[in-house]
């Protein structure tokens, strides 16, 4: 009787061990299912519950206590402060995000690039909010680059995360925006309007990490998650959905 207990302690342990929470970047919305299903046919039994939103909203959850295993940052620098802080473990780099002007509007030639947001007919242009969003970010020092940022101000509306920014472009509330590679490259909006890909050199890196945070590196699971990202099939995945590669 009392070995029967002790084995149903640890099928529930194990049972357990096999779930894990991932706090992710609303760029990774179409490329991260394909991924968590690669994971989880390399493991069998792995239930991989993931949330999307806001990097910048996620740092304060965590910082402030949130129960997440795996923290997917479009920005590297919040999980790096989170480090420094002893909440999470040294962040990981895996990809670097891409971000394009995408409309759609047929009569509105992005292929201009951003002088075409001064056009009268452009009405609103969306972007996510530049204050902890790192998409935003993005735009807003493209729009600086271009001396648009002031100009243009009157005409923004700002998404809570790239995933609502390309809502907003998606169902007509904005003539354009600034959304990421990764969306306008899924199979589910591949073929939705069209897009001008922003120069890099325009903006600052995104760069994606991942980083364990105290809970989650204690489950081999969450451990294993963040060293798929890195394998050769995860970046088949994200070169595919648009991401630069690191070396």
């Amino acid at each position: 009787m009392r070995l029967a207990l002790i084995l149903m302690l640890m099928a529930v342990q194990i049972a357990r061990s096999e779930e894990f929470s991932v706090a992710a970047a609303a760029d990774l919305t179409y490329c991260l299912p394909v991924i968590d299903d690669a994971f989880q046919k390399a493991n069998p039994g792995a239930v991989v519950k993931v949330s999307f939103g806001s990097s910048g909203n996620f740092f304060e959850e965590i910082k402030n206590g949130a129960p997440f295993d795996v923290f997917l940052s479009a920005d590297i620098n919040y999980p790096q402060t989170l480090a420094k802080a002893g909440l999470v473990e040294a962040p990981v780099k895996y990809a670097e995000g891409k971000i394009v002007l995408w409309t759609m509007n047929g009569g509105l030639d992005v292929s201009r690039g951003l002088a075409v947001l001064k056009d009268a007919a452009v009405k609103h242009v969306a972007l996510a909010n530049p204050d902890h969003a790192p998409y935003g970010r993005a735009a807003k020092a493209a729009l600086a680059h271009e001396n648009l940022w002031d100009e243009l101000t009157p005409k923004f509306v700002f998404g809570e995360n790239i995933a609502q920014t390309a809502q907003f472009v998606q169902t007509g509330n904005a003539d354009a925006g600034f959304v990421a590679m990764s969306l306008v490259a899924a199979p589910q909006l591949a073929h939705a309007g069209h897009y001008y890909e922003i120069p890099a050199d325009d903006y600052a890196p995104i760069d994606q990490a991942a980083a364990l945070t105290k809970a989650g590196a204690g489950k081999p699971l969450a451990q294993a998650y963040v060293a798929f990202l890195q394998s050769d099939a995860a970046r088949k995945i994200l070169e595919q959905f648009g991401f630069r590669l690191p070396k």
